[in-house]
């Protein structure tokens, strides 16, 4: 447990500023008396560091990526089709608790979709992967006319 005193010396803050910290709820402490005092784990929290040998909580992806692909040269209708093929494989993901968030848009004047991808670094290059094999797979899930340009 620590003082407000220690904590501010620690963060290299005022005193005051981590009084308010606690009094806005930011960092959680404990009142003994008339003194705060804060355990580690409240100020691991609050810095985002964890304890030397704790593990991560269950449920907290390590990294998350934001991702966005863009389709040239797209009609509706494939664009439509991809679009399902996306957000079912991306909401059939082995790990719920990570589960990616995909968004996608299509642009009517310029035959453009984007794909936007947020969640973990290994889960969404694995639907980038299925995106590219779809788009380069020439297994006909898209009816590109012959001549148009794509991007992925």
């Amino acid at each position: 447990m620590y003082s407000v005193e220690q904590v501010a010396e620690l963060l290299g803050l005022h005193v005051r500023t981590v009084r308010g910290y606690i009094r806005a709820g930011r960092l959680r402490a404990v009142r003994i008396g008339k003194q705060y005092r804060v355990a580690r784990a409240d100020l691991d929290a609050l810095t985002g560091r964890s304890q030397p040998g704790a593990t991560r909580p269950a449920g907290v992806a390590p990294v998350e990526v934001s991702s966005i692909a863009q389709v040239d040269g797209i009609e509706r209708a494939a664009a439509d089709r991809l679009g399902t093929l996306v957000l079912a494989a991306a909401n059939t993901g082995a790990d719920p608790a990570h589960a990616l968030r995909v968004q996608t848009v299509y642009d009517e004047e310029r035959n453009r979709m984007k794909i936007v991808i947020l969640g973990g670094a290994a889960a969404t290059a694995e639907l980038l992967r299925l995106v590219d094999a779809v788009l380069e797979g020439g297994n006909g899930l898209l009816a590109w006319e012959a001549g148009e340009a794509r991007d992925a």
